[in-house]
């Protein structure tokens, strides 16, 4: 058991020699840029014992959803507990033990939205990873204007009967479920009538085709719903709605500032946590020599560490009442920041950069994929509108 004082010194105390205790030496072992990230689901296969005895001894202290209350399957921690607890898991270079759609987005949707009934079921799931969860919100037609989705369910007694399509859905391939926005009511506005529905991807008539990327990766899928039935409670009482029907677009909205702070404060990616002067100096030691570059890493360092200091500090105001239209600053600040980031290696690498198997691994994967940074999670030309109109209050034309 972890030990959960409140006196911060001991705390970390503790929840260091937890970390050791549980969290191989093995894994520790392995740079984080070379990682097999732990996603959970019922396929998913674990890239080692250790691996899963980690995510296992997580999940059953709560310390793999360490914010969410006890009862839902967390540890309960503050956020002064939690800090120190990320903390202590880059110095002891241990990975998170799970990181899943289901912890970063439905979770604190069903936390807000959800009721206690549908949170004791599905929370305690996605901590213990059993369920691997995917978004289902952009469509072909639906993209920044987020609002216009057009796949319908149908009221038909007992169940939803869902018809249309989703794009851009990660990992849909292999996931269990997807939370996704449906028309319920196709004579209401656009922003009404749209219902946050759960749907099990084994369900009949539920398909999905993955999507091959400039990257050679294939991450994101198109999903089909052909004549899908949602029944409108499954076996246990439980809603398949979260929140009010046809008042989905409360919840898609609180979901999504959510997935911009994770965006915006997401992974470096190849870089780990080194600095990217250490990155720098490793790719060549007389890099740094060059005046010009060594300038352009010192400033995208000081702009990293600000960019750091300021999601910390919007963290600790959430707990006033949430991050709300700043997350949008925060994903922009972000995305920039890591296509910024990359930009700069692949300078430096020149055309050895550019080779897919070369010298420098998956740099030019790495450097193509930043570009869906300022697309996924809405794009930042959307996210500068809404500072605009929504933080700096200026009119509109």
């Amino acid at each position: 058991m972890l030990d959960l004082s409140d006196d911060p010194e001991a705390f970390r105390a503790n929840v260091s020699t937890w970390i050791e205790a549980h969290c191989a030496e093995s894994l520790r072992a392995i740079p984080q840029a070379e990682r097999e990230i732990c996603w959970g689901g019922k396929g998913f296969t674990f890239a080692s014992q250790a691996q899963h005895d980690w995510m296992k001894a997580a999940a059953e202290t709560g310390m793999s959803a360490p914010r969410w209350p006890v009862e839902y399957g967390g540890a309960g921690l503050s956020r002064a507990q939690e800090k120190i607890y990320r903390e202590e898991l880059a110095r002891l270079n241990a990975p998170t033990p799970l990181e899943s759609f289901g912890l970063w987005m439905l979770g604190p949707a069903l936390l807000q939205f959800g009721t206690h009934e549908q949170k004791l079921h599905y929370l305690p799931q996605i901590t213990r990873g059993e369920i691997r969860w995917c978004q289902g919100y952009s469509e072909p037609g639906a993209g920044s204007d987020l609002a216009s989705v057009q796949t319908r369910a149908e009221d038909m007694g007992d169940h939803w009967l869902v018809n249309g399509s989703k794009i851009w859905t990660s990992y849909a391939d292999k996931a269990d479920w997807i939370f996704a926005l449906v028309r319920t009511d196709r004579e209401a506005p656009k922003h009404r009538g749209i219902s946050f529905m759960l749907i099990d991807m084994e369900a009949e008539g539920v398909t999905t085709r993955p999507i091959r990327l400039i990257s050679g990766a294939s991450p994101f899928c198109e999903t089909f719903f052909e004549n899908v039935v949602v029944p409108k409670e499954d076996p246990a009482g439980l809603s398949r709605i979260v929140g009010e029907l046809n008042r989905g677009w409360d919840v898609a909205k609180h979901l999504l500032t959510h997935e911009r702070e994770m965006i915006g404060g997401g992974a470096q990616g190849l870089l780990g946590s080194r600095s990217l002067g250490a990155f720098l100096a490793d790719l060549d030691p007389d890099v740094l020599e060059d005046p010009v570059l060594k300038t352009r890493a010192m400033a995208l360092e000081i702009d990293s560490l600000a960019t750091a200091m300021t999601l910390e500090r919007y963290k600790d105001m959430a707990k006033q009442g949430g991050v709300g239209h700043a997350s949008a600053m925060l994903k922009y600040a972000g995305t920039e920041l890591n296509k910024r980031r990359y930009e700069l290696l692949m300078s430096v690498t020149g055309s050895d950069g550019l080779e897919w198997d070369g010298p420098h691994g998956t740099l030019a994967q790495e450097w193509l994929r930043t570009k869906a940074n300022s697309i996924e999670g809405g794009t930042s030309e959307v996210m500068l509108d809404i500072l605009a109109k929504r933080v700096l209050d200026l009119p509109s034309q």
